[in-house]
């Protein structure tokens, strides 16, 4: 800081305390008191009080008049949002009232508002004479906006953030489009506040073209309803959001109501989307899911999901280091018209719990877990086979341990044991308690590769051979979760192919495979993997067409 302006900022700490005005500082490259107690500050001229900061060329102060003549350009920041640039002003001390000429207010650096003159009152108001605003970019290679609006008057409501034009005219490309006598916008800082949002045009076969007109409502800090007007030749339906948050979770509803004359006359159609999660005590999580439709088509009529299956549900559960539980309970119901027809022989409704949780190994090593589960499952239909219905209670223990050999080999060692018990209704192929346990072992063998090239990049070789043993001891069973299999590289190592705990992949196996990766310093990686599972005395369990069927698998790349 050159001596001037040390000297500037002196005067400029000093005169506060003797003027009434209270300015709370001043900076100047040169600064002059005369006789009459007016002051003048030139040259790099900075003010500030009470979180305003204003540059300027030249500024000076008459204590008499207690007045602040400005000569620009200047610049009047108020706060973190709000800038004015004008040539030219009269300004109160507190910055606070006053006029300034051939201005331009900038909200949030995203919203521009020019004028000839600007008046500040109050140091909450910001009225605007022949006002333009736009949130385009102007330069003098285009000069004309994308989009504007020209407007006899705007007012800037800097605590409520509200903008208020008169005779508003929206301009685009140049050319006046739409006329409005008062017009209200929230300004760019404000998050969120009651009006009307952009309006939307949804086009369609059965409904035509059809316009909505959502409206948003507050209701506090923590919650807010959009109500939507959707209106067309073949319409008229009511839409709605309600959002609210609470301290320890949230809730989401969406639906829509429509008295409909036009597909399905006379009927009054209608949907209910509902989601929310809360944090409970105790690391506890409780989310819900709800899905209520009047008709299977509705939502796919007018546009909402193109679900053909419903779920609504609810769970609760936690997840630490060393244990995680949860329990859910879900109904279902189908939409799709192939299902309608035999809709009580789905299940409807299904229950769930699982608790998992690491327990000490002893001399053993490694780690070890302990499993209890149950699955209950239920359909309207009370018919042989097709309206089974049936609870499973399991357990299980599953024990891992890790061996580095020398080279880089890596040996994983894996046992394991599940019982499961089940009780079957409605099923008279099955027994009506059937009981299972089902042993498994497995020894895996990896030896990762690893080059690094002189350009940094890294390639990995790595071979896998795994050895498998299980078996199935006890009663035959209902499979309800593991109907449908994949094969692909995510499960090419499992021990079981099944995705459920109703069937296990049985037999004695060797999961086979190798994997290829080069990874670039610069991030590009690329992966390659090939496998085969070889059976030795497998049951035929998988069905043609999954790759799995028969002693040999299909090769996957």
């Amino acid at each position: 800081m050159t001596l001037a302006r040390l000297a500037a900022l002196l005067v400029g700490l000093i005169w506060p305390l003797t003027a009434p005005a209270q300015i709370a500082s001043l900076v100047a490259d040169s600064v002059a008191i005369d006789a009459d107690r007016v002051l003048t500050a030139e040259g790099n001229v900075e003010v500030f009080y009470e979180g305003a900061r204003l540059t300027a060329r030249r500024v000076r102060y008459d204590q008499a008049a207690d007045q602040l003549t400005i000569e620009g350009p200047l610049t009047l920041y108020d706060g973190e949002s709000v800038v004015v640039v004008a040539t030219a002003a009269d300004l109160d001390p507190d910055l606070a009232n006053g006029v300034l000429r051939s201005a331009r207010l900038v909200l949030d650096r995203q919203l521009q508002l020019a004028a000839a003159q600007i008046n500040r009152v109050g140091g909450r108001y910001t009225q605007l004479r022949r006002a333009v605003a736009s949130s385009c970019e102007v330069c003098a290679a285009d000069p004309t906006p994308l989009w504007e609006i020209r407007a006899d008057s705007v007012i800037h409501d800097q605590l409520e953030r509200q903008l208020y034009f008169e005779n508003a005219t929206i301009r685009v490309a140049g050319l006046p489009v739409f006329y409005v006598p008062r017009l209200r916008l929230p300004d760019p800082t404000l998050d969120r506040a009651t009006g009307f949002l952009i309006p939307r045009i949804r086009t369609s076969t059965r409904l035509s073209t059809g316009l909505k007109f959502p409206y948003f409502i507050t209701l506090g800090q923590s919650a807010d309803v959009t109500l939507t007007p959707y209106l067309s030749s073949r319409t008229r339906t009511l839409e709605g959001r309600y959002r609210q948050a609470f301290r320890n979770g949230r809730i989401t509803l969406d639906g829509a109501f429509t008295p409909d004359d036009a597909i399905r006359p006379g009927e009054t159609r209608a949907y209910l989307f509902g989601r929310g999660s809360f944090l409970l005590p105790r690391d506890y999580r409780l989310s819900f899911d709800i899905e209520l439709v009047s008709d299977p088509a509705y939502l796919l009529d007018y546009g909402y999901s193109s679900k053909d299956r419903l779920d609504s549900a609810i769970a609760v559960g936690r997840t630490r280091d060393d244990e995680q539980i949860g329990a859910s309970y879900t109904w279902f119901r189908t939409l799709r018209e192939a299902d309608l027809d035999f809709e009580d022989e789905l299940p409807d409704r299904l229950g769930e719990f699982e608790f998992t949780r690491r327990v000490p190994t002893g001399p053993l090593g490694g780690d070890a877990w302990l499993t209890l589960d149950a699955f209950a499952l239920s359909r309207q239909s009370t018919d042989d086979v097709v309206g089974r219905d049936f609870l499973r209670l399991g357990a299980a223990a599953d024990w891992r341990r890790d061996w580095q050999l020398p080279r880089g080999a890596l040996v994983t060692a894996r046992a394991g044991l599940a019982v499961q018990a089940y009780t079957v209704a409605d099923d008279s192929t099955l027994e009506t308690n059937p009981i299972r346990t089902v042993p498994s072992l497995s020894v895996e063998l990896r030896w990762p590769l690893i080059r690094t090239d002189r350009d940094g990049v890294t390639q990995t070789l790595e071979p896998v051979a795994q050895i498998v043993w299980s078996e199935s001891f006890g009663d035959r069973t209902p499979n309800e979760d593991s109907l449908l299999v994949e094969f692909d590289e995510g499960n090419l190592f499992d021990l079981s192919r099944f995705p459920g705990s109703d069937a296990y992949e049985e037999g004695l196996r060797a999961n086979l495979g190798v994997t290829w990766w080069r990874r670039d310093p610069s991030g590009l990686a690329l992966g390659v993997t090939v496998g085969r599972i070889v059976r030795f005395d497998a049951p035929d369990q998988f069905a043609n067409g999954t790759g799995l069927e028969g002693d040999l698998s299909d090769w996957l790349t």
